[in-house]
């Protein structure tokens, strides 16, 4: 059958997913804010309209890249904080997960502070999508079972008392400073890209020992 003039081609997985790959990349280099479309294309070795084609504009590829990241991590957090394992275990689970991800899409948090500062009113649905709805109703299960798991720590001598929302903010900021602050670690510590990287690998032993330390009765 002949194509009628004008069609637009029928969309290829393989050729979106390798638009995403090569939006990661330059969104590792450049930023969200300092990425051009045109350097995407030549990244992902397609034209500029084929590019536009598939997502319009910078801004949808990027809350394409977020959806696609933040929807395996997010999934894998909620897991580890429901789970039936003890509370120093979910602390190195959750510390190497937030590390390993943030470490391959550092832009993520620019991303989502920028969103917070220009577009804050897209923020609960950004997040429903990842969690497939409403992102508090997906965390409460997970919440009350860490809550119940930090009181009975508490009562047995073991643990000073936090509560779940406490505890979880504490852990998550502290795994991702790093990342957002990273220009100015750069400046003030000397941080070239492989001394940041090791700065990160430590902070997996690091990370751990400190916020253990820190709920100590």
């Amino acid at each position: 059958m002949v194509k009628e003039k004008g069609t637009p081609p029928a969309r290829d997985g393989a050729t979106e997913q390798r638009i995403l790959e090569a939006a990661k990349t330059v969104f590792i280099r450049r930023g969200t804010g300092g990425a051009r479309m045109q350097e995407i294309a030549e990244e992902a070795d397609v034209n500029q309209a084929l590019l536009h084609y598939y997502f319009r504009s910078k801004e949808r590829l990027s809350e394409a890249v977020f959806r696609e990241t933040a929807g395996r991590m997010f999934p894998a957090i909620i897991q580890i904080l429901g789970a039936d394992i003890p509370i120093v275990e979910k602390i190195d689970r959750l510390v190497d997960t937030y590390l390993t991800t943030m470490s391959r899409t550092p832009f993520l948090p620019g991303y989502i502070i920028s969103e917070l500062h220009h577009h804050p009113e897209r923020i609960p649905q950004l997040l429903g999508n990842v969690a497939g709805g409403d992102l508090s109703d997906a965390l409460r299960p997970a919440f009350e079972k860490l809550g119940k798991q930090l009181a009975a720590e508490a009562r047995a001598g073991r643990m000073r008392r936090i509560s779940a929302a406490q505890f979880v903010v504490n852990l998550l900021s502290l795994c991702i400073f790093p990342f957002a602050a990273r220009p100015m670690l750069r400046a003030a510590l000397g941080f070239d890209d492989d001394k940041f990287t090791k700065f990160i690998e430590q902070r997996r032993k690091e990370l751990p020992r400190y916020i253990r330390s820190a709920l100590r009765p």
